[in-house]
This record gives structure tokens, sequence and C-alpha cells, in this order.
């Protein structure tokens, strides 16, 4: 499995989604699996696609209490998924529990990232729930307190990869949304970027939905994604 891209199955039910993967290469790309998918068909869809060989992405976004966010992740990394998440607004005593309660699992261990700031925020956004810094500094912010936690990496817009690069290890992770080609709408992203200046700013995974699942061809996309990210010598963490 080399490919960065992560394709995001933003589909109402578990027959929508299993029709569009019998379509897909498992050596072609990972598979993220979130909240409208995993409410609609739940626990068993995930091990079902990780049945057909693909990495999972389970994107729940956990944000509670420290041992009810540390339990759920117990719980999702129980179903073999590769990467799961939680809300780095959640705090330093969360995140580090989640990943201290993840130990158990030793080299089968997901990795764990954490949600800086959504891509469809902007600074009015922000402001609207009281932060008063730009996107970019409120990043920079919970991306730094996500590596003291000591998780595996964050998520993040590409626009903001190069500045995280300049002041976290090389080896944190970086998984980006809001990825679009030209020729793509950005739908309800504010902060989106292409894939080949996504994976130049320093971004190691790119998580693409409706530009691959709504293409007439989605196979076709697939293959344009990952051959614009081909020429990256980055390797994978």
């Amino acid at each position: 499995m080399n490919s960065r891209i992560i394709v995001a199955l933003d589909f109402e039910s578990s027959k929508q989604a299993s029709n569009f993967l019998d379509n897909l290469d498992p050596e072609e790309c990972r598979i993220k699996i979130g909240k409208e998918l995993f409410t609609a068909s739940g626990p068993d869809f995930v091990r079902s696609v990780i049945a057909r060989g693909f990495d999972v992405f389970l994107d729940l976004k956990y944000h509670d209490i420290p041992n009810t966010v540390a339990k759920a992740a117990v719980v999702a990394a129980d179903l073999g998924v590769w990467m799961l998440n939680v809300h780095a607004s959640g705090g330093m005593a969360m995140m580090s529990k989640t990943r201290d309660a993840l130990e158990r699992f030793g080299a089968d261990r997901p990795k764990l990232i954490a949600v800086t700031v959504l891509t469809s925020m902007a600074g009015n956004d922000l402001a609207q729930i009281g932060i008063q810094a730009s996107p970019l500094d409120q990043v920079v912010r919970l991306a730094t307190l996500t590596e003291n936690a000591g998780l595996d990496g964050v998520v993040c817009s590409a626009a903001e990869t190069s500045t995280l690069r300049k002041s976290i290890g090389s080896d944190f992770c970086l998984v980006t949304p809001g990825i679009r080609r030209l020729e793509d709408a950005a739908g309800d992203q504010k902060r989106v970027v292409g894939p080949g200046e996504a994976i130049a700013n320093g971004s190691d995974y790119l998580v693409v939905g409706r530009p691959i699942t709504k293409a007439a061809s989605p196979n076709l996309a697939l293959a344009e994604f990952n051959s614009a990210v081909a020429g990256a010598v980055k390797p994978l963490v």
C-alpha cells in the first residue's frame, strides 16, 4: 500500500458504498469512513471494508471527556482500523489518555491523529465561537499541543502544512482534506489546494471525496490524483 490518497466514502448507505468499492483496487487508495456512513451502517461495515483489503481511516472526530474518548478509541482499534482521530480542542488530557490506551495494541496500534481547524472554517467562523486567532495560528497552536500529547499527526489544510513543517517534527503525519483539482468544485470547503501543491507543501495523505466518488469514471479520477502525487519523494510515515 503506497498510495497517499484516502478516498472519503461519503455515501448514505452501505449498499451505495459497497457498490462503489467493487470497482476500486485496495492497492490504489485507502478509505475514509465518516459519521454519516458509520451511523447508517455501523462497525460491521467497517469490518467488511477492511476484509476487502483496504486500510480504513475511521473519521469520527471523538471529542468528550478523556475516559470516554479513550474507551471509544480502543473499540475502534479492535475493529482493525488503520487510523482514527479526535478533536485537538478536547485538550492535552483527552489526547494523552487516548494515546496511552492504544498502547496495548503494540505494533498493530492504529495511527491516532487530531483535527485542528475544520477546512470548512475561515477566520470569521472562528470569531463566532470566540477564537480571535487566525485559522493558521489556531492550527499551529493545536498541532503543537497534539505533538506534545504524543499523537501521530493532525488533520489540517494543505495551506498550513508548509508552516507546520517548519515548527513540528518531520515524522509528524499531516493528513489533508479539501483537495481539489482545477476542474473540481470547492463545495463546502473554504481552504482548498490541488494534490501536487499539497504534497509539495508537506502533506503525507490527501483526503479526496466527491472529485472521485462523484466522477463519471472514479477509477480514472483516482488515477489522476495518484499521478499528481507520484513525483513526491518524501517517504510515507
